[in-house]
């Protein structure tokens, strides 16, 4: 069973960083597309960025330029850097992983709260 933990999260002033960090077990990571979603009080959860096992990632509008994902699969450990940081950005932000060896059926971790003060 695939198990995923998120960690990095906190509060930060707007302009300022944070790096997510996100621990996967017990799948092949590598053969993972990786994914962060974030979710907003009271909004839907959205998908800020994703990278592929061939390490192709796409951002969503609202945090191209600012976030970067990456992974390294050595450490089963998959990253978002934020860089800018809005009060827009904040949410709880969720790591995914998927692979045909699930079917593509997405595993979550537990999320993470980024709080982001004007």
């Amino acid at each position: 069973q695939v198990q995923l933990v998120e960690s990095g999260g906190g509060l930060v002033q707007a302009g300022g960083s944070l790096r997510l960090s996100c621990t996967a077990s017990g799948t092949t990571f590598s053969r993972n597309f990786m994914a962060w979603y974030r979710q907003a009080p009271g909004k839907q959860r959205e998908l800020v960025a994703h990278i592929t096992s061939g390490l192709y990632t796409n951002y969503a509008d609202s945090v191209r330029g600012r976030f970067t994902i990456s992974r390294d699969n050595a450490k089963n450990t998959v990253y978002l850097q934020m860089s800018s940081l809005k009060p827009e950005d904040t949410g709880v932000y969720y790591c995914a992983a998927s692979s045909s060896a699930t079917g593509w059926s997405p595993a979550w971790g537990q999320g993470t709260q980024v709080t982001v003060s004007s």
